[in-house]
């Protein structure tokens, strides 16, 4: 009885320092401990060491330790040890279709963390309950994963955390791209089989942990907020594949000229002086058009920056999906070369997808990007920014020449210390005014709260 008093109260103890490592780490826990399903009495006892199940637990045991000698399916045990959300991510990412990171794919990162330390609860009440022996304590031998050992020992082995971990992510981000299920699942379950393989679980161990992942999850769909990250995960999938919905309502938009009268337009897709060298498809007409929110922060740049002597002159702002199909049959033409020393002189054709000047779904499509630069009211000329709008190469970049975080300035024989502050200029200015700015464009911004980040729209440049 004193043991089991000692078990449950490591096990409070550990599920308490669980929600204050999460709240530290910022991860929200859509339920607390006590709110989720008590695995105790949702799954069966681990079998007990005279039974059949027992005798399958060895014989499966004696089929891990053959796995082994298997140096690529080894390889994949070592990896699938790794106990962190990190190395998880990176176990999924093949079979889910796109690198899964914090900074790339910021929702499906917050949903995946916010999920999993959720259900990862649930595993500490019933591994101190049963506190089971593992495998290689109960045959005095090494585990694949050695330096695993010491910190197992004594652990309990029902259910595994790993597998219950594992199978939980692979249910998660079959919901975020249900079309890749089949591989996400069986990737899940490969994840199970390692901790049979590396001697740290029984069969059984692992097997409970997969209904584990299944109940959590279930508890997680009643939950208002998870539902809601859910949406975000899956509209940010399909932004980054290219699958989300497009539409002609022009509704929301502005001329930007109505809410920015001071504003300078020279629509270089609208011109034939562009990389294309053609008119783009869809600019009917030499205007700029952005959604209201990002046309009433506008404004407030332009305020700021007359005060400084400047106005702002405009390249490019929404841009219709149809033009974004033109740049990508232009870029498949290797033959039309007319642009090249203007525009991209050093830049090989067939790498302008590789390296991120030309994409199939652009930014500007959702209506809430802008392309521009400063114009000197004293001197009536555009300011010299070391480099001319849609120049494809490294020079582009806001980080050429200097640090664009502190402004600070690196002497270079390509850009002067002038035109590196006269980037910091603009670049600060719309940052004050809630646009962001990307890595390979100075002239670039995108309003942070973009009111359609998950719609592409198809309506012309014309007047509205």
């Amino acid at each position: 009885m004193k043991k089991l008093f000692i078990g449950f109260l490591a096990a409070f103890l550990f599920c308490g320092s669980l929600q204050t490592q999460a709240q530290n780490d910022g991860v929200t826990l859509y339920f607390s401990t006590e709110e989720m399903p008590d695995l105790i009495k949702c799954l069966p006892p681990p079998p007990d060491t005279i039974g059949v199940d027992f005798g399958h637990d060895i014989m499966r045991y004696m089929w891990g330790k053959t796995q082994r000698c298997d140096s690529v399916r080894a390889a994949l045990v070592f990896r699938d040890a790794m106990w962190n959300y990190d190395s998880l991510f990176s176990v999924f990412s093949v079979p889910f279709g796109i690198e899964i990171s914090k900074e790339g794919t910021p929702e499906i990162y917050k949903y995946l963390v916010n999920s999993l330390s959720t259900i990862d609860q649930t595993r500490v009440k019933p591994k101190s309950f049963y506190h089971r022996k593992r495998p290689f304590e109960r045959f005095h031998e090494h585990m694949l994963t050695r330096y695993e050992e010491a910190e197992l020992s004594g652990e309990g082995s029902y259910p595994s955390g790993h597998s219950q971990r594992g199978y939980a992510a692979a249910l998660l981000l079959s919901e975020v791209n249900p079309a890749k299920a089949d591989t996400i699942m069986a990737r899940g379950y490969m994840y199970g089989e390692s901790r049979v393989i590396a001697g740290a679980h029984w069969q059984s161990d692992v097997d409970a942990s997969r209904l584990c992942a299944a109940i959590g999850l279930v508890r997680l769909h009643t939950s208002s907020a998870f539902l809601e990250q859910l949406a975000k995960a899956q509209a940010e999938f399909k932004q980054l594949t290219g699958e989300l919905p497009s539409t002609d309502d022009a509704s929301q938009f502005v001329n930007i000229t109505d809410v920015v009268p001071d504003a300078i337009l020279e629509i270089r897709y609208y011109s034939t002086y562009n990389f294309v060298g053609a008119r783009v498809d869809g600019y009917l007409e030499p205007i700029a058009l952005l959604t209201r929110q990002a046309a009433d922060s506008l404004r407030a740049v332009s305020d700021d920056l007359m005060k400084q002597g400047y106005r702002l002159k405009i390249f490019d702002a929404y841009r219709p999906q149809c033009a974004v199909d033109h740049f990508v049959r232009w870029a498949a033409d290797v033959n039309d070369t007319l642009m090249k020393p203007y525009f991209y002189p050093d830049v090989p054709r067939d790498k302008l997808f590789e390296l991120g000047y030309i994409a199939k779904k652009s930014g500007h499509t959702r209506g809430s990007t802008v392309d521009l630069t400063l114009f000197d009211m004293a001197t009536e000329k555009e300011v010299d920014m070391g480099g001319t709008f849609d120049w494809f190469g490294r020079e582009s970049h806001p980080d050429f020449g200097g640090n664009p975080n502190t402004g600070k300035y690196k002497p270079n024989d390509h850009i002067t210390a002038e035109q590196f502050h006269n980037r910091m200029i603009l670049r600060e200015a719309m940052m004050r005014h809630g646009f962001k700015p990307i890595g390979e464009e100075w002239w670039h911004f995108t309003l942070k709260n973009e009111p359609f980040p998950n719609t592409y729209f198809t309506f012309p440049v014309k007047k509205l």
